[in-house]
């Protein structure tokens, strides 16, 4: 299982089913959702995906490659297309800043987190104490306000996921996100050996960061249950 979206999703109650070329992996809860990671030749992922949702339920969204999930909408009635996105990983050290401006973060930094997510990014998944949320790395501006973060979450044995990444608005434009992320992503690699991301398709200034750190992009989308 070389594929590191199906490595990311195979963790904790994760359960994996086959047919043919195809493989789906069912992971209840991961990043506040149950996913359904699928691979493998849309004939075979048709024949899959219906019986497997029978078995573990519709709150599965499956998520792959855009050409494969897209395939599969097609051949299967009850599944419709909801969002597109980008997955980007990393096997190597970390291109770009250097990382000595962002460290990790202590408990008693929880509620400055929530407080610089909530000016900066209301929805992330990601929040202290959610479950599967490891730990968080952050960077101090000159007065000692925190004005950036992001967290180490729902991380596989051997790939880590790097997530909750926020800038406080008023910070934006000094690099604190890209020394945070270069930290956080350095960190991975030494102790998973691989490091992934999602990022939303529209978000270019993000996947243009990204990108500048090492990271390879590949167009993934997700399904869900009519």
């Amino acid at each position: 299982m070389e594929d590191p979206l199906l490595v990311w999703a195979a963790q904790g109650d994760a359960r994996t089913f086959t047919h043919g070329d195809a493989i789906a992996v069912a992971s209840p809860g991961l990043s506040r959702r149950d996913r359904l990671a699928v691979a493998g030749p849309p004939a075979d992922l048709a024949a899959l995906v219906p019986d497997v949702l029978a078995e573990i339920g519709p709150t599965y969204r499956p998520i792959g490659a855009v050409s494969a999930v897209t395939a599969l909408c097609q051949q299967v009635p009850c599944l419709t297309l909801v969002d597109k996105f980008g997955w980007m990983d990393l096997s190597g050290p970390p291109t770009g800043p250097e990382r000595g401006r962002a460290g990790w973060l202590a408990a008693e930094d929880d509620k400055p987190i929530g407080k610089l997510l909530d000016a900066a990014w209301p929805s992330a998944h990601a929040r202290p104490g959610v479950d599967g949320v490891r730990r968080w790395a952050g960077l101090r501006d000159c007065a000692g306000r925190l004005a950036a973060c992001a967290a180490d979450a729902w991380s596989a044995p051997t790939l880590g996921f790097l997530t909750g990444v926020a800038t406080h608005p008023e910070a934006r434009g000094r690099g604190y996100a890209a020394d945070v992320c270069a930290f956080t992503l350095q960190s991975m690699i030494e102790e998973y050996g691989r490091a992934a991301l999602v990022v939303d398709g529209w978000n270019y200034a993000a996947i243009r960061l990204y990108r500048h750190l090492g990271l390879t992009y590949r167009e993934f989308a997700a399904a869900r249950v009519c």
